[in-house]
């Protein structure tokens, strides 16, 4: 089966998501730029849910392109972290709209944990499907940044209980470490070393 249906339903229901999470940001009353303080915190919780969306895009993206034949098993690990990124306009309107209190901070840091294994769980399921010397497998390497990702946002969920701006800057530090380019998949594909 091939991939293209599955790339443009991932694209669809991301875009989906985006467009929620916008229309939750609630037009002010006032005309004047004292209007718009209060929302601060829901454009920053937007502004981090947005980065986030923006990196699971890329990088389910790239991921793509090592995908040769699409399975059953594929079809369904790449539902998986579509559903638990489909609840981040409900988890970032609600740190927004409590100014970044502990409870909703950690439930945000919960869904981030939930999409970080759901993602690694459809990685390993395109290894599986394609071999252990797979383009993917070759390009995935270590993967340290994706350990290091579920083990910061762990650390993050009890973090918001105790100093919540702890909680929030582990969630902006790991945004920030995948926002430099990830160009491992790139690199193998420029090399010529697939096959």
């Amino acid at each position: 089966m091939g991939k293209n249906r599955l790339e443009a339903f991932s694209d669809g229901v991301l875009a989906i998501i985006i467009t929620i999470m916008v229309l939750e940001m609630k037009v002010p009353h006032g005309s004047g730029a004292a209007a718009l303080y209060p929302l601060l915190p829901v454009f920053l919780s937007y502004v981090l849910s947005f980065v986030y969306l923006a990196i699971y895009w890329n990088n389910h993206h790239h991921m793509l392109h090592t995908v040769h034949g699409v399975t059953g098993r594929i079809l369904w690990a790449n539902l998986h972290p579509l559903f638990w990124l489909s609840l981040f306009p409900f988890v970032t309107g609600w740190v927004g709209q409590n100014h970044f209190a502990s409870a909703p901070l950690a439930l945000y840091g919960v869904v981030l944990l939930l999409a970080a294994i759901a993602y690694f769980i459809l990685q390993q399921t395109i290894i599986a499907s394609q071999g252990a010397g797979s383009l993917l497998a070759r390009a995935i390497g270590r993967d340290l940044k994706g350990k290091a990702s579920p083990i910061l946002y762990a650390l993050a969920i009890p973090a918001a209980f105790y100093k919540p701006w702890i909680s929030g800057g582990i969630y902006v530090f790991v945004a920030l470490m995948w926002l430099v380019p990830d160009r491992r998949i790139e690199r193998i594909l420029d090399s010529g070393t697939h096959p």
